[in-house]
């Protein structure tokens, strides 16, 4: 969570505002609030005189606000050059190192690049050796390159104040799709915020999924040859020629280009703007137009800018996502933990009511296990563990849900399926666990397991799972190693749970 905050914040940097000075006060707030730095600067590339120079910095001594470096000179040359991060942990070893604070005994610098062109540095300084560890240096890299999508935005507005509609449409664009942490939802809101501010007919983004490109969303008055969800054929088209190349394409005539892939009907212009984060090609963004020579060269700088936002945007909420599903994972098997189990079964029991179908639900304890990890230890109980999630995994079908409800008790859902049938289900994976041979483990280990169905013995989550818990019990005070439904534990009567 800590680090979907920075990049949030990060995001509101790129949207907030387009004024050089106040996007840099932001850039190295952040970094000052996030990572408690003593000194930090930031150098901008001027073409011109091709030197870096330090535009804004803070710190407990007085800044280099007059030092110019050249392209490879000190770790911030260095950093340009390579253009990569450049860490020291010790700058009294490095020959590279020009002395900026007296006190710097670690530093740390990250090239600020835009499309492959390296903009400024941001130049980090710690007065402790060995200050920056991995996993900080890897989010301040991810977090540059929101700083370099905000350093590219201020300069264009600077350069460019007559497209100040374009950039406008920039922010209204960031700002919408910065709030969404859902891929579809991000794309399909870009889309309507593009084809509203900008002329163009129809907008389109196409992901790279499995090496393929697959249209993911797309909104306009044209009509779809490829919809939402196909792929793009393979070939010589505009797509895989900005992928290729990294640089963005226009075709004002389409209808004369040879090797033209139509995915709209009555497409007559198009640009094609690769989606690139940190090097990654992660898809393409398309803009299609029915009139010819709709577009022109000025057109190509905002809209890759705009470009580059969406593909932060992705990238962002690829990340988040990715965050929710670990929330729903459990660290030792690498299944899912209980809080998803508590989250599908309500999922499935509305299911099941709306359609009026069938749910089983499956609890599994493993029999002793408290005496296996007393005799072999707990790192083979762990391992044990891992190998029944394996198991248990291979024995179900795709729709079923399989969770670690806690400790050594495992709990399955089990869609559209019930009475004998769910039992042949459990007593099949008894049988495997039963005839299976644990590594380290020089005897049997077996499993005892509790069915109830929906809505014979539950129509909520607390009465189904209560009955599956007391058929549990019951087969494990009838012995252990066997199946019981919830209907031959009430025959059974009361149980008392075995120690």
């Amino acid at each position: 969570m800590h680090k979907i905050a920075i990049l949030y914040d990060a995001s509101q940097v790129v949207m907030s505002t387009f004024d050089l000075d106040e996007v840099l006060a932001q850039i190295l707030s952040i970094i000052r609030n996030y990572f408690q730095m003593q000194n930090a600067a930031i150098y901008l590339f001027d073409p011109k005189t091709q030197e870096f120079s330090a535009r804004s910095h803070f710190g407990r001594e007085q800044g280099p606000s007059d030092r110019r470096l050249k392209l490879g000179e000190g770790l911030v040359g260095a950093a340009a050059k390579l253009k990569r991060p450049v860490y020291v942990p010790d700058v009294e070893r490095d020959p590279r190192y020009v002395m900026g604070f007296r006190s710097t005994k670690s530093e740390l610098t990250i090239p600020l690049i835009v499309r492959d062109e390296v903009a400024g540095v941001l130049d980090l300084q710690s007065d402790e050796k060995n200050f920056f560890d991995k996993e900080t240096i890897d989010l301040l890299t991810l977090f540059s390159t929101q700083a370099s999508i905000a350093l590219e935005n201020a300069r264009l507005y600077s350069m460019e104040r007559r497209r100040a509609q374009q950039m406008e449409a920039i922010n209204a664009v960031a700002k919408t799709t910065t709030a969404q942490v859902k891929v579809e939802e991000l794309l399909q809101s870009a889309c309507s915020q593009i084809l509203e501010r900008f002329p163009v007919d129809h907008v389109a983004f196409a992901l790279i999924e499995d090496g393929e490109l697959v249209v993911r969303a797309q909104l306009g008055s044209l009509t779809p040859r490829i919809e939402t969800g196909e792929k793009i054929p393979e070939g010589r088209g505009l797509a895989e020629r900005a992928l290729e190349t990294g640089q963005t394409i226009i075709e004002n005539n389409v209808l004369a280009a040879p090797d033209y892939i139509v995915g709209l009907e009555e497409a007559r212009a198009e640009m094609c703007v690769p989606l690139i984060f940190l090097g990654e090609r992660l898809g393409i963004l398309s803009l299609v137009s029915a009139t010819p020579d709709s577009f022109e060269a000025h057109d190509i700088q905002p809209l890759e800018s705009l470009g580059d936002i969406c593909a932060a945007a992705i990238q962002n909420a690829k990340h988040i996502q990715s965050a929710h599903q670990l929330a729903y994972l459990d660290g030792l098997t690498g299944i899912h933990n209980r809080r998803y189990f508590e989250m599908r079964i309500t999922e499935e029991l509305e299911r099941a009511q709306r359609y009026n179908s069938r749910l089983s639900v499956l609890m599994i304890d493993i029999d002793n296990f408290k005496r296996l990890n007393d005799e072999f230890g707990h790192l083979l109980g762990d391992e044990v563990l891992r190998q029944f999630s394996g198991i248990f995994q291979q024995q179900l079908r795709k729709g079923d849900v399989l969770c670690r409800y806690g400790g050594e008790e495992f709990a399955i859902l089990i869609p559209q399926t019930a009475g004998a049938n769910a039992l042949e289900v459990a007593e099949k994976l008894r049988r495997t666990v039963e005839t299976w041979h644990f590594p380290g483990v020089p005897r049997t280990v077996t499993i005892s397991v509790g069915m109830a169905e929906f809505p014979e013995y539950g129509t909520t989550r607390d009465e189904i799972v209560a009955a599956a818990d007391a058929a549990l019990y019951a087969a494990k005070q009838a012995g252990r190693n066997r199946v019981m439904s919830a209907q031959q534990a009430k025959k059974v009567g009361p149980t008392h749970y075995p120690d």
